[in-house]
């Protein structure tokens, strides 16, 4: 099976346009931006095009590529957005973890900050999940997919999607292996996993003959091969999997999905509190 993350991703941002609906004012994000990048422009466009589907208000902040950390910090500080985004990855020189921890936690939509991952990884009933894991708990859920007791293996450790995963996968009861490029038993490790979440941004590193019959692969790496969009996985591994996420139109879009959601439910919090 295929996963269609646009179709998905459709059904999440109606989900929180309706609860928008219902909020006296529409949900503000803000997002601060220091990197210009084609593919950083890119990645703005569809938050853009995201936001107004989910009912919110994107609006973004942009710095020249030599700002510092303490003048984002400031701008995030200032701001009277109902969520802050940090469109990552920033300008080389900039401390990326001092940016994202000034995200208050009531803001904090992306779950960039140490406070609300801290939150994620504590398992606390009003933590927000990060907008990957989310996506890939909303795939889960629509495929019923039972993590349990399964043997799971996490391709990289990164921010955004190894390590917040991995913990997700922990907390729902899988048994979890954590490899990276320079690990050197990617090969073992996967000949024997029941579910596959990649991140590790290297253009088809699994190949079909690598995986088991009928795992689940979730594929939430990107990267450019030859001037194309290209994931972690052979798009011959679907052929194997009894669940397969693509590259383009797998995870990704509905990762963005989820971030808007997380954003209604923080405004909603704030309204009410």
């Amino acid at each position: 099976m295929i996963v269609d993350g646009r179709v998905l991703a459709n059904e999440v941002l109606a989900r929180a346009k309706a609860r928008a609906r219902e909020l006296s004012r529409v949900p503000r994000v803000l997002g601060i931006v220091a990197n210009t990048t084609p593919a950083t422009q890119s990645y703005l466009r569809i938050k853009e095009k995201r936001a107004t589907d989910a009912g919110c208000v994107f609006e973004v902040q942009r710095f020249l590529e030599d700002t510092n950390a303490d003048l984002l910090c400031r701008a995030i500080a200032a701001t009277n957005a109902d969520t802050v985004i940090v469109q990552l990855p920033l300008p080389s020189g900039i401390d990326t973890k001092k940016v994202c921890d000034a995200i208050p936690l009531e803001k904090d939509a992306d779950v960039l900050s140490s406070v609300a991952r801290t939150k994620f990884e504590h398992g606390d009933a009003d933590a927000l999940l990060p907008p990957v894991v989310a996506a890939v708990r909303e795939i889960f859920i629509q495929y019923t997919i039972e993590v349990k007791g399964k043997s799971a293996v996490v391709i990289g450790n990164g921010w955004l999607v190894g390590n917040p995963c991995a913990v997700w996968l922990k907390q729902q009861g899988a048994e979890v292996s954590m490899v990276t490029l320079e690990s050197g038993d990617l090969a073992a490790a996967l000949s024997v996993a029941d579910i596959v979440i990649s991140g590790a941004g290297s253009p088809h590193l699994i190949k079909p003959d690598m995986i088991k019959e009928g795992v689940v692969l979730i594929d939430a790496g990107t990267s450019d091969s030859g001037g194309a969009l290209a994931g972690d996985a052979d798009p011959a591994c679907a052929e194997k999997c009894a669940l397969f996420t693509p590259v383009p139109g797998g995870v990704g879009p509905l990762a963005v999905a989820c971030l808007f959601e997380n954003a209604v439910t923080l405004t909603e919090r704030a309204m009410n509190s």
